[in-house]
């Protein structure tokens, strides 16, 4: 018999060390993340942020994220369902929802920290690129609050999503180091950037030109895809302004609550209180024991 080597033999499996559990669960890249989260000895014990950008089904999470021992703090954190109160009804997992939620973020946390009259940002977005630079506060340079994108596991091919966040997040007014190579309109054989392009995906272009392809080319379809639109009277004409007023809107007031959804959770609040389960604490066991003897006393003074 010809002789086969045995790779995983005993002294394989006794040095074998089992990987972290989020690697194990493909949940962290640990390879991206020290290398996010590692800072220069020489900016003594200065944080380093990072725009951690992740999608689920039917959000979009932004968040502003620092390291210690302790564990990941989040400085301040936007999402896409908060884009209803600027307008935004639907479509709050597309592109350009991407970018409004990174521009609510940008603007929460210049707000935060009081540097928003000083850090503009883009207010009207061309589809260039350009990133924040130092201005003037109080007669003294000031450099712009500076965080770095944290993609996870998401493929950073280009156009992606999470790129249009990050350009939200740079046009709100906070510096994130970045080339123009992955956003959409970029062709890589001229190595330019199509700015056209780029505006379409910000304002919504591409979904309007898919709804007005599908509603000539196949109507039944255009009503079941978007029939939420239809029922909210939106049209593919009115989609670029819509985006347009809710980016004014994040700029006058970037913690604005929808109000639909606080008159649902207060109707939520008052039947839990209402209701029996939470009317009122448990009797205690001194309590229990007098109720008890005052029945034992009111069945003595029957007999």
């Amino acid at each position: 018999m010809p002789f086969t080597k045995l790779v995983k033999n005993s002294a394989y499996y006794s040095r074998y060390q089992t990987k972290y559990k989020r690697r194990r669960q493909g949940k962290t890249d640990y390879y991206a993340r020290k290398r996010l989260i590692t800072q220069a000895k020489n900016k003594y014990n200065a944080p380093k942020y990072r725009l951690v950008v992740r999608f689920t089904n039917r959000d979009i999470i932004c968040q502003i994220v620092t390291s210690e021992i302790t564990g990941d703090k989040v400085f301040c954190a936007a999402y896409s369902h908060e884009l209803r109160a600027y307008g935004i009804q639907h479509g709050l997992t597309n592109w350009a929802a991407a970018y409004a939620t990174g521009l609510l973020i940008a603007r929460r946390v210049l707000k935060k920290l009081e540097l928003d009259e000083a850090f503009t940002g883009v207010e009207d977005p061309q589809g260039e690129y350009n990133l924040t630079e130092a201005a003037e506060v109080d007669g003294e340079d000031r450099r712009p609050f500076k965080c770095f994108l944290d993609v996870g596991l998401k493929r950073t091919s280009t156009g992606a999503r999470v790129f249009g966040a990050m350009k939200g997040a740079s046009d709100g007014g906070i510096l994130i180091p970045h080339s123009e190579n992955r956003f959409p309109g970029y062709d890589i054989e001229s190595k330019e950037l199509d700015a056209e392009t780029l505006r379409k995906y910000i304002f919504g272009g591409h979904v309007a030109e898919y709804m007005e392809t599908l509603a000539d080319d196949d109507e039944e379809r255009y009503k079941s895809q978007f029939s939420q639109y239809i029922e909210d009277d939106i049209e593919a004409d009115g989609l670029e302004e819509m985006y347009a007023e809710a980016h004014k809107g994040i700029r006058e007031d970037p913690w604005k609550k929808d109000e639909d959804a606080e008159k649902e959770k207060k109707s939520k609040d008052y039947w839990k209180e209402e209701s029996k389960k939470y009317r009122k604490a448990k009797d205690s066991k001194e309590e229990k024991m007098e109720r008890v003897k005052a029945k034992i006393q009111a069945v003595k003074a029957d007999m």
